[in-house]
């Protein structure tokens, strides 16, 4: 499943985000095609009727306010809506808060947060639900709708052997995720489930038994297709997933994998071997509280600027039928 992206193709894709037309059928040449894609992988889509955000994480904290200049280059390429972490929030909450830095660039919407609270301790639960809801006011209270439920790292509660004892701990797991999901309906907040490499929800059988065991009236499903299949999934089983649960699905991280060495074995969409044509065929016409979000981890190694990289992972999505702001 390795496709790596060569120094060269990332050399080529930072020439420019003006150069990002030309780019992903370039790069793809250089690059073994992903199962199932073949040659006519980029042959223009008729028209989709949907809106596709960015999340931040690409983009280093700045020297201005923590997201100062990923709101800038996702509000300037046209991006529908924009993701960032409760964290993020809390520091802007200190500077007067993020919407005047979301309405100077394009009046970019902040659709939701990414939250991570301690799904295991029981003891720990009413402090993770009582940080859950403080971030849920700060989202609605800036245009948000959706709380990405984060796992928190399986590392902490592994065994000796370093397996994490999924099965012993599934019952907290579960009650954590649907009294966070309960009280965030109740400030106005949806909380979705957001499966995540090295967390406590992580494997796809996990991740089937936590969506078959939690409350679907307070809690729903926020895939990162990325991750699923980073994390052992068949890109094929993905694709299933999501339409088999599309019915309680309202946000998604829309990430691709090759396994490469860039961006912790990520890469922008169109060059791993996410199945994303078929996934946004499924998602076509849903109605979600968040959004399809793209997203791009930055990693230790990343070969070129953030703008650059959601420009083209844009170009890939034009491709595909997807329309911008901008």
């Amino acid at each position: 499943m390795r496709l790596d992206l060569t120094r060269r193709n990332f050399g080529q894709a930072a020439l420019g985000a003006a150069a990002a037309p030309l780019l992903p059928a370039a790069l793809a040449q250089q690059t073994a095609p992903a199962p199932g894609r073949g040659r006519g992988a980029f042959a223009p889509h008729p028209p989709r009727n949907m809106k596709i955000g960015h999340t931040g994480i690409t983009w280093p904290r700045g020297d201005g306010g923590p997201a100062d200049q990923a709101i800038k280059d996702i509000g300037s390429l046209g991006y529908w809506g924009f993701e960032t972490f409760g964290e993020t929030l809390d520091a802007y909450e200190a500077q007067g808060g993020i919407a005047k830095v979301l309405e100077a660039n394009n009046n970019l919407p902040l659709i939701s947060a990414y939250c991570s609270i301690d799904f295991v301790d029981p003891a720990k639960r009413k402090e993770g639900v009582d940080k859950i809801v403080l971030w849920g006011r700060i989202i609605r209270k800036n245009g948000g709708k959706v709380a990405v439920l984060g796992p928190n790292a399986r590392r902490q509660y592994s065994d000796s052997s370093g397996d994490f004892p999924f099965a012993e701990h599934k019952k907290n797991i579960v009650a954590s995720l649907n009294d966070a999901a309960k009280a965030l309906m109740d400030v106005g907040i949806v909380g979705v489930l957001h499966p995540h490499t090295g967390m406590v929800i992580e494997k796809l059988d996990e991740v089937f038994a936590v969506l078959d065991s939690m409350d679907t009236k307070y809690v729903k499903f926020g895939p990162d297709v990325g991750q699923m299949v980073k994390g052992g999934a068949p890109p094929q089983a993905v694709t299933k997933l999501v339409k088999d649960y599309r019915e309680i699905i309202q946000h998604m991280h829309l990430k691709d994998y090759s396994g490469g060495s860039y961006y912790l074995g990520y890469c922008p969409l169109g060059f791993g071997v996410v199945e994303i044509p078929a996934i946004l065929d499924i998602l076509a016409g849903k109605d979600m509280a968040g959004m399809i979000m793209v997203e791009l981890d930055s990693g230790p190694r990343s070969p070129m600027l953030p703008l650059q990289a959601a420009s083209i992972s844009k170009e890939y999505l034009k491709n595909q039928g997807i329309a911008f702001r901008v």
